[in-house]
């Protein structure tokens, strides 16, 4: 009744997959859309600058160097969709009030960074060593898309030069942003350790 579909897991082959991992890779989706969103809202506004201090860039890190590129892609596409839907996902911003408008506002570059920062941190994390370093520079290049991507769009909104624009938007959080790849490195080598000691 029901054909066998190819089907691609973690790198291996495997021949069929059924409703349970279907399920699985729907369940992690929906768990991390729901960590980048509670990261969202641990967030400071800051007076100088639209772009308020935000966890959520920290969650991307995570995501990316635990997930595979496509699942960490599909995780943060399913937490733009939620957002532009209108559910409380987004930081809170005075200047956005929320759904697909967010999406256009001030900050909406760094926001459509994020699928594509999480999946080329996955794509450099697992062609690498997966040693500490390698992870941090993976996850380093992620925050640099996130970060250019956001300068970029916040000068295009505002008309404002690429200069001011990175005064505003990227400069304010590198020490910041330092701190969120050592830890999110730090939390991929760890979660690596302890699978292989669960092997």
């Amino acid at each position: 009744m029901f054909k066998a579909i190819p089907f691609r897991l973690n790198g291996a082959d495997v021949s069929t997959i059924g409703a349970p991992a279907w399920l699985r890779s729907g369940g992690i989706v929906l768990a991390g859309s729901v960590l980048v969103a509670v990261c969202a809202h641990i967030a400071l506004p800051l007076y100088f600058t639209p772009v308020p201090l935000s966890m959520a860039p920290f969650a991307v890190l995570v995501l990316g160097l635990l997930l595979t590129p496509r699942l960490a892609a599909a995780t943060l596409g399913a937490y733009l969709a939620q957002g532009a839907a209108g559910l409380p996902v987004f930081a809170p911003s005075p200047l956005a009030p929320g759904g697909l408008a967010h999406l256009l506002g001030p900050t909406g570059g760094y926001l459509l960074a994020y699928p594509f920062a999480a999946a080329l941190i996955s794509y450099l994390w697992r062609r690498s060593g997966r040693g500490f370093m390698a992870a941090m520079v993976s996850a380093a290049a992620g925050n640099i898309v996130i970060l250019a991507c956001g300068a970029l769009w916040l000068a295009a909104v505002t008309h404002i030069s690429a200069l001011a624009a990175a005064s505003l938007a990227v400069a304010p959080f590198l020490p910041g942003d330092a701190l969120k790849v050592a830890a999110a490195a730090g939390l991929a080598v760890g979660a690596q350790r302890l699978r292989r000691r669960r092997a």
